[in-house]
């Protein structure tokens, strides 16, 4: 008998502690496998976030702007079918894709409350972001590399930058970044079931932002994400670093100041292009993983700018900075205004 009684009290108690568990899930709200996701945009920021999407769609609509017409220079100059140029137009592409991937649902939540997502659509969302992350990254190296070979081997230039190798870089870039950012949807698939919460305090679909809303461990996407940070990002600026470290002995050993002027001029664009890249990327990425103590708003503003920022100023400063492409966006105005007139 006491036996009997002993067995069912346990059993009771194992009965009333899983029902309390089953009871603590519901309180906190979670969901199995949810269907759609809500996107609050910038969280502490929500009563200004419709004047928030005014510099941000002045500068998706520069960005946009900009590249279109640095591709449409570079396509039709047939004098611009060069290495240099055509990794711009690359550049360009991954910049359109990047924001336009971003900033009409980042637009929607700011102006029309139009926050929810499917959750498959909010998973495509963060593999189409992070591969063009990854894919404008490869395209950098690539620069740094066209440039170290121009002013170090330029006697090699013409044929280590061959079409085919063009190509096989192009193809390379975007494998890369597509192979290695698809695990993270399907470890997201696989490994996270039960969510504590369908709201995702961002503007977008990141991938730390929507492994952070699962009630079970996330080590594993924890570190497969890390990992892809630092296999393309990492990989990515030390040979960046290295390619320029060689090209500045270079330019400092050549005799004449003019020539170490002009090699050192063609560089100032791409240093430009590769240091705002790299330090929002870097600041954003261990603002949001290290700083603890920063307000919420500040990272996901950070993260904001850092996939806003490139595609709006790369167009810009490559206009500026780079002779042929500036002198056909003069030829342009002034064909439009003879034109008017």
């Amino acid at each position: 008998m006491k036996s009997s009684q002993g067995t069912e009290d346990k059993t009771t108690t194992l009965t009333f502690d899983s029902n309390d568990w089953i009871s603590m899930l519901t309180f906190n709200g979670s969901v199995f496998m949810p269907s759609v996701l809500t996107l609050i945009g910038i969280p502490g920021l929500e009563s200004v976030q419709c004047w928030i999407g005014i510099p941000f769609c002045f500068m998706y609509l520069i960005a946009v702007i900009g590249n279109s017409l640095i591709l449409l220079i570079i396509k039709y100059e047939t004098s611009l079918h060069k290495p240099m140029y055509i990794f711009l137009a690359m550049l360009g592409a991954t910049d359109l894709a990047l924001s336009t991937c971003i900033l009409p649902k980042m637009l929607g939540i700011f102006w029309f409350h139009f926050s929810k997502i499917s959750f498959e659509a909010c998973l495509l969302q963060m593999w189409l972001i992070h591969s063009f992350q990854g894919i404008e990254s490869g395209v950098l190296l690539a620069m740094a590399l066209d440039r170290y070979v121009a002013i170090c081997h330029p006697l090699r230039h013409a044929i280590v930058f061959s079409q085919q190798l063009l190509t096989h870089i192009g193809v390379g870039v975007m494998l890369r970044a597509a192979i290695l950012i698809a695990p993270c949807i399907v470890l997201i698939k696989c490994r996270l079931k039960l969510f504590r919460t369908t709201v995702i305090s961002h503007s977008y679909c990141e991938h730390l932002a929507i492994v952070k809303l699962a009630s079970e461990d996330i080590r594993i996407n924890k570190i497969y994400g890390l990992f892809v940070a630092f296999s393309i990002l990492g990989f990515d600026i030390i040979f960046i670093t290295l390619s320029y470290v060689q090209i500045f002995i270079t330019v400092f050993q050549l005799p004449q100041k003019e020539a170490r002027f002009k090699a050192f001029n063609t560089c100032v664009t791409h240093i430009c292009v590769f240091l705002q890249f790299y330090v929002l990327a870097f600041f954003s990425f261990f603002t949001h993983r290290f700083g603890f103590h920063i307000p919420p708003y500040v990272h996901i503003l950070l993260s904001n700018l850092y996939l806003l920022v490139p595609p709006f100023l790369n167009p810009i400063v490559y206009g500026v900075k780079t002779k042929q492409i500036r002198d056909h966006v003069l030829k342009i105005i002034l064909f439009k205004k003879h034109f008017h007139q």
